[in-house]
C-alpha cells in the first residue's frame, strides 16, 4: 500500500491539479491537452512529476517491474514530448496500449479486456477529432513498445 499511496500522491494528485488548472487558467483548451502547441506548456510539468514518482516509488523500495514501468512512462513522456516538436501523438491511446500490453502479461483475460477498452479509446480519440488517425496509431504503437518494455523484457 505505501507505493500505490507514493505514486498518488506525488503523480496522480498533482497531475490532476495541473490538468484542472491549465484549463481553468486558459493554458489549454481541455484537460486532454489536444492542442499541439499548448503540450509545450504540459510536458515541462508532467515529466519532473513522473520522475519524481519514479523516486518515490524506488524510495518506498517497490519492486523492481514496478521501478521500470516508471522508469518506461518515463521516457515514453519523454519521447512524446520530443516527437510534439514534430508531431503530436495521443497520449491516451499510447496509455491504453501500454496498459493492454502490461495486462496480457499478467492475465491473458485482462489483456483482452483492455484491448477492447483501449480500441474504444483509439476509436474515441477520432471521434472527437482530437487527432488524426496518425497521430492515434502512432501513441498505440509507442504505447506497445512501452508495454513490451515493461511487462516482457527484463531489463
Amino acid at each position: 500500500m505505501p507505493i500505490l499511496a507514493a505514486l498518488v500522491l506525488s503523480v496522480i494528485v498533482p497531475t490532476a491539479i495541473l490538468l484542472f488548472l491549465g484549463v481553468r487558467s486558459g493554458r489549454w483548451r481541455d484537460a486532454d491537452v489536444s492542442v499541439r502547441e499548448e503540450r509545450t506548456r504540459f510536458y515541462p510539468v508532467a515529466i519532473p512529476l513522473s520522475a519524481v514518482g519514479t523516486a518515490m516509488s524506488w524510495l518506498v523500495g517497490a519492486p523492481r517491474y514496478i521501478l521500470r514501468g516508471g522508469i518506461v512512462t518515463l521516457l515514453l513522456l519523454v519521447t512524446a514530448a520530443i516527437t510534439n516538436l514534430w508531431h503530436k501523438i495521443s497520449l491516451h491511446a499510447l496509455f491504453a496500449s501500454y496498459c493492454t500490453v502490461v495486462l496480457f502479461r499478467l492475465n491473458p483475460a485482462y489483456g483482452l479486456a483492455s484491448l477492447l477498452l483501449a480500441a474504444l479509446v483509439f476509436w474515441a480519440r477520432l471521434f472527437l477529432a482530437r487527432h488524426s488517425f496518425a497521430e492515434t496509431l502512432g501513441g498505440a504503437v509507442l504505447g506497445v513498445a512501452g508495454g513490451v518494455a515493461t511487462a516482457w523484457l527484463s531489463i
